[in-house]
Parts: C-alpha cells; sequence; structure tokens
C-alpha cells in the first residue's frame, strides 16, 4: 500500500491530455505552444488546445481537403512530414480565408461559426502565426535544454540576448516553447534583469523580455488542470508534479521582478495563484478525514480498505508537496491547521497500532495498518523517524519468531 496509483495520461505542456499521439492537432507541429484550456490567461504565445482543435479541423475540412489529412494515424512521423511539406500552401488559403473574411462582416461571422465561436477566430492569427514559425519551436526547446546547462549567470544572459527581442510575437511563441524544457525559471529571469539592468515590470517590458515572464505565467497556468482531477484514483504524482512546477515557475517571477501592486503581472499572479490554491485547500481539508477512516480498525470483522489507505496516503503526498511550495500558493491558515492536526493524528494512529501488532504481530491486518501509518508518518514527519517506527516494528516480529 505504500505506492499510490497513477493513471493519468502522460503529458508535457503542449500534448493534449487524454488524447493518444496519433490524434493530436496538427500531428504535433506546434505541441510546443499548446496548453490546456480554457485559459483565464491569454498569451500571446500560447495556444489553448480546444482552440487548436477547432482550426485544425477548419482548415483541414474547409480549407485544405485536397492538400491535408487529418486521419488519425499510428504513423505520426510520417503524418507529420507529409503536413510540413504541403503547409505553405493550406496557410496561404488560410491566410486568404481569414484576410476575406476581416472585409466583411457576414463572412467574419461565418467563419466564426465554421471555427466553433468566437475565442478560437480571435486566436486564429496565433495559431497560423505558429504554424509558420514551426521550425523555429524545435530550436526554441533546443535553447531551453541548452540554457539548463549554463550555469553561468552572463553566459545564460547573452544567450537571451539570441533571441528576437523587437519582434513580441515571434518571441512570445519561442519563450513559451522554450520555458517547457528549462528545469530553472528563476535562472532565465535573473538572466533578463542582469541584461536590463533593472527588475521593475515597466524596464523588462521596455527591453522586449515581456514575452518571457508571460510565458512563465502561461506555464504556471498549465499546471492549474492537473488539480481538477477527483477521486481515489487521480493521478497523484501528476498532481504533486503540477504544484512544484507552478512553484518553481511562480518563484521566477515574484522572487526577482519588481511588481506595482496593481499592475499586469502582479494582476495575473494573483489571479493564477487564486486558482490554484482553491484546488487545492479542499484536498488539504479531507486529509485528516482521510487518515482516520484508513487507520482505525472498523467495527465487526478487522479489514483493511484499500481505497481508504490509498486515499490517505494520497492526502498526505499532496501535504507534504504543499509544505514545500507554500510560498507560492495561498493556503496558509488551512495548511497550518492540517499540519499540526495530521501531526497529532498519526502519532496517535501509528502508537496505537503498533501496541495492537506487539500483541498480534502475525495478523497481516494489523501489519498492512501498522505500514501504511508508519509510511504517512514518513511523509508527515521525516524519514528518521520513519525507520525507528519500522526498527519498533521488526523487533516486536522477531520476539514472537
Amino acid at each position: 500500500m505504500s505506492e499510490h496509483i497513477s493513471n493519468r495520461s502522460r503529458s508535457r505542456s503542449g500534448h493534449l491530455r487524454g488524447v493518444p499521439e496519433f490524434a493530436r492537432p496538427f500531428h504535433g507541429l506546434i505541441d510546443a505552444v499548446m496548453v490546456p484550456g480554457p485559459t483565464a490567461f491569454e498569451f500571446d504565445g500560447a495556444i489553448a488546445e480546444p482552440h487548436a482543435e477547432a482550426i485544425w479541423i477548419w482548415m483541414a475540412r474547409d480549407v485544405a481537403p485536397d492538400l491535408i489529412d487529418a486521419t488519425p494515424t499510428e504513423d505520426v512521423a510520417a503524418a507529420r512530414a507529409q503536413l510540413d511539406a504541403v503547409l505553405s500552401e493550406a496557410l496561404l488559403r488560410a491566410r486568404t480565408t481569414a484576410g476575406n473574411a476581416d472585409d466583411d462582416r457576414e463572412s467574419a461571422r461565418r467563419l466564426a461559426v465554421q471555427l466553433g465561436g468566437e475565442q478560437a477566430h480571435a486566436r486564429l492569427p496565433l495559431v497560423l502565426n505558429a504554424l509558420k514559425c514551426r521550425h523555429l519551436l524545435d530550436k526554441a526547446e533546443s535553447f531551453g535544454r541548452a540554457a539548463n546547462a549554463i550555469h553561468d549567470e552572463a553566459g545564460l544572459a547573452l544567450a537571451l540576448q539570441s533571441m528576437p527581442l523587437s519582434d513580441r510575437s515571434i518571441c512570445a511563441l519561442l519563450f513559451q516553447a522554450a520555458m517547457g524544457q528549462v528545469s530553472n525559471p528563476a535562472r532565465m529571469v535573473s538572466a533578463a534583469i542582469r541584461t536590463s539592468g533593472n527588475a521593475t515590470e515597466q524596464a523588462l517590458t521596455r527591453d522586449g523580455f515581456a514575452p518571457l515572464i508571460e510565458a512563465i505565467f502561461s506555464h504556471a497556468q498549465a499546471q492549474i488542470p492537473a488539480l481538477y482531477q477527483q477521486g481515489a484514483f487521480s493521478d497523484v504524482d501528476g498532481i504533486c508534479r503540477a504544484i512544484e512546477r507552478f512553484h518553481r515557475l511562480m518563484r521566477g517571477v515574484m522572487s526577482f521582478v519588481e511588481l506595482g501592486r496593481f499592475s499586469r503581472w502582479a494582476t495575473i499572479a494573483a489571479g493564477l495563484t487564486k486558482t490554484i490554491s482553491e484546488q487545492i485547500e479542499p484536498r488539504l481539508r479531507n486529509v485528516m478525514a482521510d487518515i482516520n477512516q484508513a487507520l482505525r480498525r472498523p467495527q465487526g470483522i478487522d479489514r483493511i480498505d484499500g481505497d481508504l489507505v490509498l486515499a490517505a496516503l494520497n492526502g498526505c503526498y499532496v501535504l507534504s508537496t504543499v509544505r514545500d511550495c507554500r510560498d507560492s500558493l495561498a493556503v496558509n491558515a488551512v495548511f497550518d491547521q492540517t499540519w499540526q492536526q495530521v501531526g497529532q493524528a498519526l502519532e496517535v494512529h501509528v502508537q496505537r497500532n503498533l501496541d495492537n501488532f506487539r500483541q498480534n504481530p502475525s495478523d497481516r491486518v494489523i501489519a498492512a495498518r501498522l505500514d501504511a501509518a508508519i509510511k504517512m508518518a514518513e511523509l508527515r514527519f521525516n524519514a528518521e523517524y520513519a525507520d525507528i517506527l519500522r526498527r519498533a516494528r521488526d523487533s516486536a516480529e522477531r520476539r514472537v519468531g
């Protein structure tokens, strides 16, 4: 029971959650700049998955059905290469259609209907621009990976200047793609400040680094949907990774950039923090109840409920993660209360189950419940404390043997 279950589809920023690789829009050509949708904060370098899907269908069905084969295929590489070969012509047709619609109100309305709504229509220029720049996205991802190996801040600042900072639309796409590969966003922000010579929002914007900061916000926002999962079989590994990634991204901005109280970036940061905190709070509130249900002996026949233990363990994993990331969240009051209560409860449950095990070490149900309690104590306290408890358990077992 010490392992918690993960059943969510493998995904990274830019991959459709739950959609297999062979069915992705544009056969994955612009995955590097795709994010989960819907989005509250819209960034000029990020394309929400529903908008990409709608525009992909429109291009394949209405713009270039003779050029584009949107049929899902397991030979993704071949489909991507085939699409890449005809995309210039398809883009020309799409831009012509969009341009004609701009000149006529009725045509614009019909185009919006074909695209599935005004929001997708509004994001059409961004998607077409991303497709035009598709070959640069791979280079941007390589830039992000290479940046991880540049340990000198001066060298990283020099590398940042290779970005087309004067072209905001292209720069936004490139920073969105690059940031998905950057392990320590704070170093990128620090290098940008070094280059600018000023840490204010106004100075960074003036010097062309607004797309970098907003790409960080975009990736932080992309972590939030992972927390929408509910139930015992939620991917808690994915939830914890999302919280940790959100923390690293937000710390990269909030620790270095001087934000005005009501500035654009401060407003975005506050909104993202509020949204993710609202998803985390209910999970924290449930931890105590889950632990008590999992570790108490039930009335009647003694048995251990695997689902209850799993839920309690998952709650402890989330609680431990939030402890390390709380500086980027707005859950201090709930966390402090839960952290204290869980510590007290686990001490009681561990001692009670250890006493029961000493009286009957051959009872497999009691042993399993004690093992679960020790694992939870390891997450709440530390590995050293858990090792002491495991040695006490082993000692009780040896005395009977």
